[in-house]
């Protein structure tokens, strides 16, 4: 049986509750069990796909956006069969255009048009918002994107944006992707974005499992750390596998029911490197209608390791 759909925002497509990342992801697997993968994930019902342009100067170059491309044409899907969301990243703007970057995804990625993209973090104050809305409402009447959200935004930004938008009458944000686990709650579960949601701006979770961390793995490149909690993190691992245990599931598959229990959460993003694995996380859906959501969210209170560690707004 398919996983549930939610919708994007208040008037996008809908998604399955569960999408695939990319990050460092597909370059680490066996090709053709990459291709069984995204077959696997499509016909459970995962459409959204993200497969943003990732990569730093002086590291090793990623292709698993390339590679995306050559899986979607072996798996035999078509355009219509998946969501793609796409990466903006705003370090180098307005010098180089946002157009510009999002026609060099599209050829790496082999399409045409991204159903999402996602606005990266907001690091210099004096990026001009109103600005920013009007690019991307060009984009939108030109037919490269559908809907537009944004990575680890503060609240009070996307509140400003979101009015530059209504003010114009262009669309404006549909969703905030943040990091969302049982370790990092303070900001998705705080006041301040309980004000970003009620504009009907959707969520979607992404570092649900801290790179692995909370699986009690390692290893692999990690986003950043805020609030310094990585530690507390990494020493609650054992004990969240216990509790997993004690109600019958992975610690993977804890970590991913309880993002779904967020009144706000359109999907949760996560990365799986085999079919075993993804099938196995699948089962996350199930545990929450098994287990029920208060209890989930009663089970991993112990595990909120960000509880005052970080201001509730957001970066």
């Amino acid at each position: 049986m398919p996983i549930p759909q939610r919708r994007i925002g208040r008037d996008g497509p809908r998604t399955g509750v569960l999408s695939l990342g990319s990050w460092h992801t597909y370059d680490r697997m066996d090709f053709r069990e990459a291709v069984a993968l995204l077959r696997t994930a499509v016909d459970a019902g995962v459409n959204l796909f993200d497969v943003g342009v990732y990569g730093l100067p002086g590291h090793p170059p990623v292709f698993t956006d390339v590679l995306f491309s050559a899986m979607v044409r072996a798996a035999r899907l078509r355009r219509e069969d998946y969501l793609l969301s796409a990466k903006l990243w705003l370090e180098g703007y307005p010098e180089h255009s946002l157009r510009a970057q999002l026609e060099n995804a599209f050829f790496r990625a082999g399409v045409s048009h991204a159903d999402l993209v996602i606005l990266g973090d907001l690091r210099h104050d004096g990026t001009d918002l109103h600005q920013l809305v009007t690019d991307l409402a060009e984009l939108h009447a030109a037919g490269l994107i559908g809907q537009w959200g944004v990575n680890n935004w503060s609240a009070s930004a996307i509140r400003a944006i979101h009015g530059f938008a209504a003010a114009d009458g262009v669309p404006g944000p549909a969703i905030a992707q943040l990091k969302y686990s049982v370790a990092r709650r303070s900001i998705p579960d705080g006041e301040p974005f309980a004000s970003v949601f009620g504009l009907g701006i959707s969520l979607q979770s992404s570092d649900v499992f801290e790179g692995g961390v909370l699986l009690g793995k390692g290893g692999r490149p990690v986003g950043r750390d805020p609030g310094g909690v990585r530690q507390r993190i990494a020493d609650s691992a054992a004990g969240l596998a216990e509790v997993a245990g004690s109600i019958g599931a992975t610690p993977a598959q804890l970590c991913l029911a309880f993002t779904l229990t967020h009144p706000a959460n359109t999907t949760t993003l996560f990365g799986a490197t085999g079919v075993g694995q993804l099938t196995d996380n699948l089962k996350a859906v199930a545990l929450v209608e098994r287990v029920g959501a208060a209890q989930l969210r009663a089970l991993v209170e112990p595990f909120w390791a960000d509880r005052d560690a970080v201001d509730p707004e957001g970066p």
